[in-house]
């Protein structure tokens, strides 16, 4: 995540600022310009073009200060949203705020990575869609079908998630977690297309044509090998090759942004990381040296480590296939 400046006052601003703390402005953020943008009393933005933008709809729902287009309408990042809670399920639209935080920082990263979005208005067969359903009355899975994520509220309850983190065993489970795990079976599924892809794929992760139900009955029944921290990043990994190939997307999106994040804060030179020949040189000389000091950092804190994961050489070469399927920096 990038660091951003009030255009008015110059102060510093957090991605979902909608006022600046400092001088008072009303802002908003352009996805065009990538940038944090002042607004008007009447919640409008006139871009360089003459264009203008307004506030979107659900500022006061979810807390997005993403700029729309036309007065009173969605966002770009909302209106990927098919599915939300209704208005009397409270629980429910507590929990939708947090999720569309996390929806909207990764839409952030995807476009700084070059990775284009379309809407399953604009493409119905291969576009992305969400759909946030609310657990308070029925069980929800999550998961992604043909374009279309499942996310549980739930999740958003820092006290719920941590209970299904300690019965499932598992060192991390954010709510941003699940979204960058969801994308990646999306981005599987539009990326991963040619034969040599496909058969690169299948060298490094398996045949993902293998029976997946049966992968996950066999999964909670038996757990992950014993030998597993050899090979792949996550006990889940270990499930189904599409699960190995979606956690390794996630992980290389944790990385990449934690080191952009680092960077823009003047915790890392950027000279540093542009040395970087590919994503085996970041791991190995930047991320390994920065995720080791965030984890000291954090005990120091009192707090479990911020990355409590090891990457073996594998793993590296799937994070290297993940990365070369990328537009901007493979």
């Amino acid at each position: 995540m990038q660091a951003f400046r009030c255009r008015v006052c110059d102060a510093k601003l957090f991605f979902e600022n909608s006022v600046c703390v400092s001088c008072g402005t009303a802002l908003g953020y352009s996805q065009a310009e990538r940038a944090i943008v002042p607004v008007d009393d009447a919640g409008r933005y006139v871009d360089t073009d003459g264009l203008v933008w307004h506030v979107c709809r659900n500022l006061n729902l979810s807390g997005c200060t993403w700029l729309a287009r036309l007065e009173g309408g969605a966002c770009f990042s909302c209106a990927l949203t098919r599915v939300r809670p209704n208005d009397a399920d409270l629980d429910g639209l507590a929990n939708f705020f947090p999720a569309e935080r996390a929806k909207r920082h990764l839409l952030y990263e995807l476009d700084r990575l070059g990775l284009e979005v379309r809407g399953k208005d604009d493409d119905p067969v291969g576009g992305l869609a969400f759909d946030l359903l609310s657990s308070t009355d029925e069980q929800v899975t999550i998961g992604h079908v043909d374009g279309v994520i499942t996310i549980d509220l739930a999740e958003g309850d820092d006290a719920h998630r941590e209970k299904v983190r300690e019965q499932l065993d598992e060192p991390y489970r954010t709510m941003l977690g699940h979204f960058r795990h969801e994308v990646g079976h999306y981005f599987q599924w539009q990326l991963v297309v040619t034969d040599a892809e496909t058969a690169r794929f299948r060298e490094l992760f398996g045949d993902e044509r293998a029976d997946y139900q049966a992968a996950i009955d066999r999964h909670y029944a038996e757990g992950a090998p014993a030998d597993w921290k050899t090979s792949y990043i996550s006990t889940y990994a270990t499930m189904h090759p599409h699960e190995d190939f979606a956690e390794t997307w996630a992980h290389l999106l944790h990385i990449y942004d934690t080191v952009d994040s680092a960077v823009s804060h003047g915790l890392i030179d950027a000279d540093r990381v542009a040395g970087a020949a590919d994503v085996r040189a970041l791991v190995q000389d930047v991320w390994i040296p920065l995720s080791t000091a965030l984890n000291v950092i954090n005990r120091s804190m009192g707090k479990d480590d911020l990355y409590p994961f090891a990457i073996p050489t594998p793993v590296l070469d799937k994070l290297a296939f993940a990365a070369s399927l990328l537009p901007a920096r493979g």
